[in-house]
């Protein structure tokens, strides 16, 4: 299969397909005489695990280790499923800031609707938001 048949059977358009090569996801095409890549069938169902291992929020570098383990001829079951775990934790933690960030905005929206413009001082630049030092000073 040329590049191009391989970008319309995935998805995944040709210079997508050229990064991955240059990152060494996919293995080196054979090339014709006249330089163009020739793919064999199995590259689609690597396109299509790297396209999911990136939806399941892995990075390139973690697909790349999961691949050599394959190549290596090793099940890389185990290994995916520490880096899921992982990326579960982060998650977790990066909902926990999120939720952190919500209630800090919802809190400065309610005080903003409790201060006058006209207050706001030039060294407060918004009273909305003050710095610290200001805020100690009442604002």
């Amino acid at each position: 299969m040329l590049i191009g048949e391989v970008a319309a059977t995935t998805g995944v358009d040709g210079q997508t397909i050229r990064f991955y090569e240059r990152q060494g996801l996919l293995p080196a095409p054979r090339r014709e005489p006249n330089g163009y890549r020739r793919y064999n069938d199995a590259i689609i169902g690597r396109l299509q695990f790297i396209r999911a291992a990136q939806a399941a929020g892995l990075t390139l570098a973690e697909i790349g280790s999961t691949l050599r383990l394959r190549d290596d001829g090793e099940a890389p079951c185990a290994h995916v499923s520490l880096l899921l775990e992982q990326k579960l934790i982060d998650v977790r933690a990066r909902q926990r800031e999120l939720a952190a960030l919500a209630a800090e905005l919802q809190g400065l929206i309610e005080t903003s609707h409790g201060l006058d413009p006209a207050d706001c001082a030039d060294a407060d630049i918004c009273h909305i938001i003050a710095t610290p030092e200001m805020a100690g000073r009442g604002r």
